[in-house]
């Protein structure tokens, strides 16, 4: 990467958020040790973009995500605020006071999750309590600490998983972590009356007021100039952002934020949201698809582009069944199993700006993919990508059938049958011994992907059969998606380490990659997906709803919300398309 890695800030607000970025930060780890212990090589993904090197108080060097995150009290379980990396401040309290110390501690709120503790027995500690930290991948940190070796890679039971930091295993930095104390999670508050003085985040107004604080203002600044202030290259940020609750006001405000203080820089959000809601909660389903629809609309304003990513069929109230993955086995209802879903795909998607060598930038990737005012596009994914290690790419595409067989993971509907715009295509974990045809010299060639000379055209040509006259930008990665524990084992029986096969039973190995290909779109379903947001909306008696309004929002908001919905329904009109 010419200049050194383009770097990243990575933002998470809310606590599903938390759960995608749990799994997304276990993959990326997950990959830094097979290279840096050797097992694979150096993949073309640069790890320096999403992380930074520091130095601990005790010296030793440490490799830790560049990431600010913000959730309410009592969403960490037992990880502390700080992190893990440093001593507790009241330890190097007693090295520096020579007189005499009395300490008193709070008995343990929260237990360690039985994960954690049989990952952090595996791991081991250093005699000074600083826990092990993975080397830098350039070969500049510390050796890894050995001793007894390493058992097998537990999966935590989905049961025993609360919270997002119940199965995270990487290491955050102390400026990493931001608790909202005004909230609290739901569920895990030390008393019901605690919960009942702090109340719950969730409404758009509330989540617009916390920025509107000195406290939380102040903090999350200081924050941002401390990880900007030491980036070379800082290409910009990504945004993780819950957007069913009042996070999305939150977000708003911080996306709002980044383009003001950081003009010129690339700012993409990541609208998430849980499983489908529950009919039988009304207030909660009309809670989240009033902050849905706020958040989608004013993120588009302050984004290069926002997407939503949820396994859910629907943005709106009426309930649609969850996407369904051929070789998945997932628990929709679990934010466990959705996250780690939503995190796989996001982990392909974001590859080219990433990248070693790439000309893609996050604002780049942005400008090909929203002209015309069309600043929401939607993701999708195949999930693992169906392939054999025996089978030439060009089979494996033409296998996939005349029409675009991708999942659809934005809760926007089914996009076949739909004019596409515009789109980002990543294929990864394809040998590259099968990129080209494997046909024996003088084979008549069954297609034309079949003559391609190398991988790429051979995606490339695929693009192009599939949606003929769309701007396309297409990368084909020899690095597969790592999928290690606590990944959740949701692969059905068909599943083979490297692709999917009927009768291929799952290897038993405790590490696994899989191909996976990801996409994002901009195409004429959004046009029906937020035309159908608005009438909802319209059809909303607010005033049963006073207490969403209560939060800071007022009617006359709700009516230009109405009025800009319409207008980025427009920007889709597949009419409109032909003279773009």
């Amino acid at each position: 990467m010419a200049g050194g890695p383009r770097e990243v800030l990575t933002l998470q607000f809310g606590h599903f958020a938390g759960f995608v970025g749990a799994h997304w930060w276990n993959q990326q780890d997950a990959a830094l040790g097979r290279a840096t212990d050797g097992a694979e090589p150096p993949g073309e993904l640069c790890p320096d973009v999403l992380y930074r090197t520091g130095r601990t108080l005790h010296g030793q060097e440490t490799y830790t995500p560049r990431l600010i995150l913000m959730d309410l009290k009592g969403s960490l379980s037992s990880l502390k605020e700080e992190g893990g990396l440093y001593r507790d401040k009241q330890l190097d309290a007693a090295i520096a006071w020579q007189g005499k110390l009395t300490t008193h501690k709070e008995e343990e709120v929260y237990p360690k999750n039985p994960y954690l503790q049989d990952f952090q027995n595996a791991e081991g500690v250093l005699s000074n309590g600083v826990w092990r930290v993975k080397s830098i991948p350039n070969g500049k940190g510390p050796p890894p600490v050995t001793s007894a070796p390493k058992p097998k890679p537990l999966v935590p039971a989905a049961s025993s998983i609360r919270v997002w930091s119940d199965f995270l295993r990487v290491h955050l930095h102390p400026r990493s972590i931001c608790l909202i104390h005004k909230y609290n999670h739901d569920g895990y508050g030390r008393r019901p009356e605690a919960r009942r003085e702090t109340g719950r985040l969730e409404a758009f107004g509330q989540g617009e007021s916390i920025l509107k604080e000195p406290r939380y203002l102040e903090e999350l600044e200081d924050r941002l100039h401390f990880y900007v202030e030491e980036c070379d290259y800082l290409q910009g940020f990504q945004i993780l952002c819950d957007l069913h609750d009042g996070f999305s006001g939150l977000g708003t405000k911080a996306a709002e934020l980044l383009q003001d203080e950081y003009s010129g820089r690339g700012v993409i959000t990541w609208g998430l949201l849980p499983g489908p809601c529950n009919p039988g909660e009304p207030q909660k389903n009309i809670y989240r698809l009033l902050n849905t629809v706020f958040g989608l609309v004013r993120l588009t304003a302050h984004s290069s582009f926002v997407c939503p990513l949820s396994v859910s069929g629907s943005l709106g109230l009426r309930p649609q069944p969850p996407v369904n993955f051929p070789s998945l086995h997932y628990d929709a209802t679990l934010p466990f199993h959705c996250s780690a879903i939503l995190a796989t795909a996001l982990d392909t998607v974001t590859a080219p700006y990433r990248l070693h060598s790439s000309l893609v930038s996050m604002v780049r990737l942005g400008d090909m993919l929203t002209y015309s005012g069309k600043k929401v596009v939607t993701a999708e994914a195949l999930i693992p990508f169906p392939w054999l290690p025996a089978q030439s790419l060009p089979d494996a595409l033409i296998q996939l059938g005349g029409t675009t067989p991708w999942t659809p993971l934005s809760a926007c509907g089914d996009p076949s049958g739909t004019r596409c715009f515009a789109q980002s295509v990543v294929l990864r974990g394809v040998d590259k011994a099968s990129h080209t045809s494997l046909l024996p010299p003088g084979t008549p060639l069954p297609s034309l992907l079949h003559a391609c000379t190398t991988g790429e055209e051979v995606l490339a040509q695929y693009l192009r059969e599939q949606q003929p006259r769309v701007a396309s930008s297409s990368h084909l990665l020899l690095t597969p998606c790592r999928v290690a524990p606590p990944y959740p084992p949701f692969f059905s029986s068909s599943f083979g380490q490297q692709g999917v096969a009927p009768g291929c039973p799952l290897r038993g190995t405790a590490e696994q990659s899989i191909p996976v290909l990801g996409a994002l779109r901009s195409s004429s379903s959004l046009h029906q997906t937020l035309g159908a947001l608005a009438k909802e909306l319209e059809q909303l008696d607010l005033r049963r709803w006073a207490s969403f309004l209560d939060t800071g929002v007022e009617q006359g908001d709700v009516e230009e919300l109405l009025q800009e919905l319409h207008s980025l329904a427009q920007c889709y009109r597949e009419s409109d398309s032909l003279t773009d």
